[in-house]
């Protein structure tokens, strides 16, 4: 599958693709596991001008994967912590997360990376190689389980 799909950085004139997955595999996989406040905090994370203005002043980073000039995977990132990691439902199980690991490691280069996951991508970050460092938790309705992955090189 991965064979297929080009990894790179996101081309600011596709953000709005970019996030319109995010949007849409956020609706159909986690925000039935969110209360309502919980799903307006992430859709207001997920404001095209607030994520255009933390890319645009480099806070933070995007990596995108299209298949047949489609995108179907993203992971944002400030530094070592993800912010967003999906992949559309047809393609999950593929390796997209783990190449969107892999670019984000190459461009960061942390000792480790951190992420809040929700409920449903644990499982995911887990076989990605990330462990739980806390209990989930709730806040501003947006319920996660802090993780993160050492990096050994």
């Amino acid at each position: 599958m991965t064979e297929q799909c080009s990894f790179g950085i996101l081309n600011i004139d596709r953000l709005t693709e970019a996030l319109a997955l995010v949007r849409d595999v956020f609706n159909e996989y986690e925000a039935p596991e969110y209360s309502d406040e919980g799903v307006q905090e992430f859709m207001r994370f997920i404001e095209p001008e607030a994520i255009t203005k933390m890319l645009t002043e480099n806070e933070m980073q995007m990596w995108t994967c299209e298949d047949n000039g489609k995108v179907v995977g993203a992971l944002a990132a400030k530094r070592e912590h993800i912010c967003l990691l999906f992949v559309h439902g047809q393609h999950h199980r593929k390796g997209i997360a783990h190449h969107l690991l892999d670019q984000m490691i190459e461009h960061y280069n942390p000792s480790a990376i951190t992420v809040n996951s929700s409920p449903y991508a644990v499982e995911a970050y887990r076989r990605l190689g990330f462990v739980d460092t806390d209990a989930e938790q709730t806040v501003n309705g947006m319920r996660f389980t802090p993780m993160k992955r050492v990096l050994s090189f």
